[in-house]
């Protein structure tokens, strides 16, 4: 997958400046963007939308993204989406603050544009690889008979074009001795003459 293709971030900031700057310079990447100006804003899009990825703008007037992200923390529907906070001062305590609160990254402003794309990209590839191991944990509906998997849409594949699809393996084939046995009696019998 090309890098940024697909996934979506929100990003928070109460300058329109800089929303726009950064919306500009991700989706140029290839990422799609969803904006929002206060706390309120962010945590409505983040429970519907379920971005890949948050950029949260540590000052903000109302609630401060240290809250926001308390708040996103709190919530088992949106606790496991990263955060990269967005601030002008870094080593400070609000950085540890946020680091608290749960937050994975900073980036500082200005935007150093090199350095924020290599903390973007680094945690929406953990984020697509984190989904698509979870695509292959848990339970998955398969037919008593054919072996087959329903996926979430309710169509069903064969176990190998759905583990295909939901991960880098490949296939080989060959046949177990078990069925060498049932399908390929003479074959199995050969085997203990000739010894």
């Amino acid at each position: 997958m090309e890098q940024g293709k697909g996934s979506l971030i929100l990003a928070v900031d109460d300058t329109p400046s800089d929303l726009e700057l950064l919306a500009k310079i991700l989706e140029r990447e290839g990422y799609s963007l969803a904006l929002a100006k206060d706390g309120s804003q962010a945590l409505d899009i983040a429970a519907k939308e379920k971005p890949d990825l948050i950029l949260l703008d540590i000052f903000m007037p109302g609630m401060d993204g240290i809250e926001i992200c308390r708040r996103l923390k709190a919530d088992p529907a949106v606790q496991d989406i990263p955060v990269i906070f967005v601030t002008s001062q870094s080593g400070s305590d609000e950085v540890l603050a946020g680091f608290e609160a749960g937050a994975v990254d900073y980036v500082t402003k200005p935007f150093r544009i090199p350095e924020l794309l290599a903390r973007v990209h680094v945690q929406a590839e953990l984020r697509r690889v984190q989904h698509e191991i979870r695509t292959l944990h848990g339970i998955l509906p398969t037919c008593a008979h054919c072996k087959k998997i329903r996926d979430e849409k309710g169509i069903w594949h064969s176990i190998e074009s759905y583990i295909s699809q939901h991960s880098e393996a490949h296939f080989s084939h060959g046949i177990c001795p078990d069925c060498i046995s049932i399908y390929f009696p003479d074959a199995h019998a050969d085997t203990k003459n000739s010894g």
